[in-house]
């Protein structure tokens, strides 16, 4: 029986069809020297390092959410309570108007989610597809918003949601948040990336403006549309500014609403670190759960593709 090599093995393939240029030689293993091996530990010691800098407080915040208010204030940056408890959040759900600050945060958080990923992608799309005039007076105009900051606002905001009778009402809550100009911007950029020859095909076979960038191009920027969702949910849900200006009404306080007046010792006395903390891990899970459950599908281009 005849052994080949993988020498004659190369030799052969590069052979094939008449080819008469050399083989490649075959790749070997990557050889690690002390150094190239120093170098790639001091790397992951100073990622270890940022990692826990960064997801520290995180566990002292869960860990003294289980402490007594002693052992929180005797020993607060310990992770392992003395003496386990569920009391602070026994307290929240129980005792306090936790539950309906966390029904007010959901109602607003889903619609003013939904609003914007339509409002925001059909804004961009406009910008980005049709042709009217003025249209980069608009956009320039919607990058400026950008640079405004929220803080600046409250003032007008207040004034327009006071004139319209939506003071203290969801509407008042909702409405002036159902588009952004970062959305707009990000669904504008996304779009002007998909080839217009896929609209021209459905325009050819008779779909309308409307129906061309809900049923064809929309799908094709699900990526962007994800982007917009994760942004979206986590901003309305840790938004402050515009509730405090916009309502007034207890039964319409959202969560970061009332955590601030937690922290500001309001609705508690004494330091209330269990309380606290526990109120603010919680507040954290939605957000977490839409961001591991919709990470996956960002990415860099569009989905789907055209033949030329």
């Amino acid at each position: 029986m005849t052994v080949t090599t993988p020498t004659e093995l190369a030799e052969g393939a590069a052979l094939v069809g008449g080819a008469t240029r050399p083989a490649r030689p075959l790749r070997t293993r990557e050889h690690w020297t002390p150094g190239r091996i120093a170098g790639q530990a001091v790397v992951y010691v100073i990622l270890v390092a940022i990692a826990v800098l960064y997801i520290f407080p995180f566990l002292i915040d869960v860990a003294t959410s289980f402490k007594t208010e002693p052992d929180a204030a005797a020993h607060p940056l310990s992770l392992i309570p003395q003496v386990w408890t569920t009391a602070a959040y026994e307290k929240l759900f129980l005792n306090s108007d936790f539950p309906v600050w966390f029904k007010n945060s959901l109602i607003v958080t889903l619609l003013v989610t939904a609003g914007r990923v339509f409002f925001d992608s059909l804004a961009g799309y406009a910008l980005s597809r049709l042709r009217f005039r003025g249209r980069n007076v608009v956009f320039a105009l919607v990058v400026a918003v950008m640079a405004v900051p929220n803080v600046v606002l409250m003032l007008p905001k207040f004034l327009v949601i006071n004139q319209l009778g939506i003071y203290d009402s969801y509407t008042g809550m909702i409405l002036p948040l159902l588009t952004d100009a970062a959305g707009v911007f990000i669904m504008k950029n996304f779009f002007e990336s998909i080839p217009v020859s896929v609209e021209e095909q459905a325009r050819i076979d008779g779909a309308g403006t409307f129906r061309i960038f809900w049923s064809v191009v929309l799908p094709m920027a699900m990526p962007a549309l994800i982007t917009i969702i994760i942004l979206s949910f986590q901003g309305s849900w840790n938004e402050l500014e515009h509730f405090i200006i916009s309502t007034q009404d207890p039964s319409l306080t959202t969560l970061t609403k009332g955590v601030a007046m937690l922290s500001n010792g309001q609705l508690s006395q004494g330091t209330q670190y269990p309380l606290k903390l526990a109120a603010g891990a919680i507040m954290t899970i939605p957000v977490a759960i839409v961001f591991f459950i919709f990470q996956r599908r960002i990415v860099n281009q569009s989905t789907g593709a055209v033949k030329e």
